[in-house]
């Protein structure tokens, strides 16, 4: 039985290029499985997991929760703004109360970056990081990954990816530039020089600013949500420039000459960062991804749950 070679997932950058492939050939099992009339396996009938979000979250934490159940394990649910947390409550002292229920697995999503790792030092379960502040969040990047390699209908060597938007306060452009990078695919970034990091270039990630030469480039499109609830002061002039400039509508993918595929992570500000025709479209994944999630997640679920020892 082939076992991934970290005992906890906190971030794309500490797996490896096997670790990948494993997650990917048990996500393809697995979206069988969500595919059959009866979409439930009794693999983890034994296991008890906990979700810890003290960020807000929808989709994240139902694909989570779905996961869990089609595995058949059991679930616990805890949500920061409902918790002791309000009344001052350390991480610790939460995570050690919830353990102190018999839980083998903790899914967590926290603001502060480090936030799982920290964790993974301190408490005895297998830590799974549903993003961490502005750092990773590693199991949207699996799945955009494996989405991808089922659009294209090949592996990612060579192919040229691009991430528009707001790159800056992006946990997902991060951890998909690091999965990426690790299939041998060749990585572009676009968007407002403010919202683009100093680092990037560190990463071997090249820049464009025009999205139009940004898109005759790339193979796939991965359009990324301004976060305003993240920004303390303005990036740029207005929305209205922002969707001027790097907003994609099905005039600019018409015009290209070629098809690319187009994802976004979710949710979409419609009209923004993508137009309805093209979020709708037949170049776009979106509900794939959606789906993928759910498989994705299963197996990075199972595959650290085989490593609990009983």
């Amino acid at each position: 039985m082939k076992q991934l070679s970290v005992e906890h997932l906190l971030g794309i950058k500490y797996l490896n290029k096997n670790d990948l492939e494993l997650i990917f050939e048990t996500a393809a099992h697995f979206k069988e499985v969500i595919n059959r009339p009866i979409k439930k396996v009794p693999s983890l009938r034994d296991i008890t997991i906990a979700n810890l979000f003290f960020e807000n979250s929808t989709r994240t934490k139902l694909s989570f929760e779905l996961a869990e159940k089609r595995l058949s394990a059991d679930v616990i649910n805890f949500s920061a703004s409902q918790s002791s947390v309000k009344k001052g409550e350390t991480l610790i002292d939460t995570v050690n109360n919830i353990l102190s229920m018999k839980v083998d697995i903790v899914v967590m999503r926290h603001s502060n970056v480090g936030a799982g790792i920290f964790l993974s030092k301190h408490v005895d379960a297998k830590i799974i990081n549903a993003g961490d502040g502005t750092h990773e969040h590693p199991t949207q990047a699996l799945l955009d990954s494996f989405s991808m390699r089922e659009a294209l209908n090949s592996d990612l060597k060579g192919k040229k990816i691009l991430i528009v938007g707001d790159v800056l306060h992006s946990r997902v452009a991060l951890s998909n530039i690091f999965a990426l990078q690790l299939q041998g695919a060749k990585v572009k970034v676009c968007g407002p020089t403010t919202l683009i990091p100093r680092y990037i270039s560190t990463l071997g990630v090249e820049v464009e600013t025009n999205l139009k030469k940004a898109l005759e480039w790339c193979d796939v499109a991965n359009v990324l949500r301004v976060q305003h609830e993240r920004m303390d002061i303005k990036y740029f002039p207005s929305t209205r420039e922002y969707t001027q400039l790097f907003g994609i509508n099905k005039e600019i993918l018409d015009n290209l000459g070629k098809k690319i595929v187009i994802m976004h992570p979710g949710p979409i500000n419609r009209g923004v960062e993508l137009t309805s025709d093209v979020a709708d479209s037949n170049q776009s994944i979106i509900l794939n991804q959606v789906e993928n999630g759910v498989a994705v997640r299963m197996a990075v679920i199972y595959l650290l749950a085989q490593q609990i020892k009983r």
